[in-house]
């Protein structure tokens, strides 16, 4: 039978694998991080770029003991039985090494596929119970409104089920995340208040096991060279979309006046206060770099995702190590 592992000690630190990383370097990258000491690699799928499920796959055939972790997988790009099944595939040939991240998907990108559904709420929380049961070998739940997968059992089913989580940002979908997933998976930037604020919309009984965040990275002995690496990172977060990052912070509205105020995100995001970029990313010295993952997971993270600044993520590898908790 099937067990779902121990929920994961706190203290985890990943690192994403970048979408445009040249193919020749995706290898070298995942075995740097496994021999730097990291714990986790993150692939994201994003529409024209790398698939997700393929990534995942080759990065835990290449690696021993990493954690691969998947985010996201849009619910409306694959059918959840075949999908349950890729998973249960990667879960059973690596055991205990998987984590599934499934989401909306950005809306533009799901609509121009003709894959953006009237209700994604529905969609994504009938499909994450669905995904769930299948993965643990049980048969699928009564036809839903998107999602048919009634009396499907998988006879090829993991020894140790993967958490599967949500990688969502608002309040409504969150709380289906505390309703019918394993954790949540927070995109960046994930400041502590925006982690509690998240943790607190998925309902007083759940108890995620999972609670992934990401975060723009930069270590560097210079704290200005590596706050000035991350600040292009930043441009988009003065917009509308990422208001649920922004608005549990304390300095929200200033924030939103200073974006409606700047003539474009690039001067945005260059003039934006030092401290406000030390909060929206981990960037600084390795010391403050380390401290705000430990802040990031004090706020409720279970691992905390570190996403590459600059124009050479191998080379970043190294210098992000250095914020790595001494346990490495």
């Amino acid at each position: 039978m099937s067990e779902s592992p121990a929920p994961p000690a706190r203290g985890t630190v990943g690192v994403m694998l970048p979408l445009d990383l040249p193919v020749g370097e995706v290898l070298p990258y995942v075995r740097r991080a496994e021999e730097l000491g990291f714990d986790q690699v993150w692939v994201v799928e994003d529409l024209g770029w790398r698939g997700g499920v393929a990534q995942a796959a080759t990065v835990l055939a290449s690696t021993e003991n990493l954690t691969v972790g998947i985010g996201i997988m849009p619910a409306g790009a694959r059918n959840v039985a075949f999908a349950a099944m890729e998973l249960a595939t990667l879960a059973q040939l690596h055991p205990g090494r998987l984590i599934a991240g499934i989401g909306h998907g950005m809306p533009g990108w799901m609509r121009q596929v003709g894959s953006w559904p009237e209700s994604p709420l529905t969609l994504i929380k009938e499909y994450a119970r669905a995904l769930r049961l299948l993965i643990a070998g049980e048969p699928g739940p009564e036809n839903g409104r998107y999602v048919r997968c009634e009396g499907v059992v998988l006879t090829e089913i993991p020894d140790i089920v993967p958490p599967v989580i949500l990688g969502v940002r608002g309040p409504k979908s969150q709380a289906v995340a505390g309703e019918v997933a394993d954790g949540l998976l927070l995109a960046e930037p994930a400041a502590p208040a925006y982690i509690t604020a998240s943790l607190r919309n998925l309902g007083a009984s759940a108890n995620p096991r999972e609670t992934v965040v990401y975060d723009a990275a930069a270590v560097d002995d210079d704290e200005e060279a590596a706050l000035t690496r991350v600040r292009a990172v930043l441009e988009s977060v003065g917009d509308p979309q990422w208001a649920a990052h922004i608005d549990p912070l304390p300095f929200a509205e200033e924030l939103h006046a200073h974006r409606a105020a700047s003539p474009d995100a690039r001067h945005f995001a260059r003039t934006m206060p030092a401290d406000w970029v030390r909060q929206l990313s981990i960037a600084g010295t390795p010391a403050q770099a380390r401290a705000a993952i430990d802040a990031r997971h004090a706020a409720g993270a279970t691992s905390v995702v570190l996403a590459p600044a600059g124009p050479d993520a191998l080379a970043a590898l190294d210098s992000l190590a250095r914020a790595l908790p001494d346990r490495h």
